[in-house]
């Protein structure tokens, strides 16, 4: 019976939804009826960034001492902006601190809606790719599939998911997480 962490933004906080309704909540309810004895621990904050995340990792991995890390952060570096070589640095050290800490890492993709240019938005797509490659970690291409720009699937912000979609984010991280664990 391990623990799984999921250290995530507001997609992973269920920003404005029921958070019972989120695709983590449905996570702990697919893993008990495919009778995995897992436990979830949902440590994501709205609008936490890559840098954020990297500096709180320490403390909820000393906490919980989870077999499985699934990070889902960038998002937020991305709409502001930030640098790709700083998104990477900051998921590298997570990767690395959750690796260190014996557990196994699942990395979420993000991309960025085209209105941050081409350039932009292909390097901040591409840190994902590179740091699974680097560090020999599972990844999701791009978490929000299906979902991201689709009618129906994102609340009136446009930003975040609606009830809609959990379903399909969790099926997007299903089929790569199953045999994690």
């Amino acid at each position: 019976m391990g623990t799984l962490l999921v250290v995530g933004d507001s997609i992973s906080a269920a920003f404005g939804l029921d958070s019972r309704q989120g695709w983590v909540a449905l996570l702990e309810k697919r893993l008990s009826e495919e009778g995995f004895e897992h436990s979830v621990v949902n440590a994501s904050i709205s609008g936490d960034t890559s840098a954020g995340g990297a500096a709180r990792l320490s403390a909820l991995l000393a906490e919980h001492k989870p077999e499985l890390v699934i990070i889902e952060l960038g998002g937020n570096d991305g709409l502001r902006g930030q640098p790709p070589a700083q998104l990477q640095q900051n998921l590298a050290s997570m990767v690395e601190q959750s690796q260190q800490a014996g557990a196994k890492v699942l990395l979420l993709g993000m991309k960025l809606p085209p209105n941050y240019g081409v350039r932009y938005t292909t390097a901040f797509a591409q840190v994902f790719t590179d740091l699974a490659e680097q560090k020999q970690v599972s990844l999701v291409p791009f978490f929000l599939e299906g979902v991201g720009g689709v009618p129906g699937m994102m609340q009136a912000d446009g930003i975040h998911p609606a009830e809609a979609a959990q379903e399909i984010l969790l099926d997007n991280v299903w089929p790569t997480l199953k045999p994690m664990l």
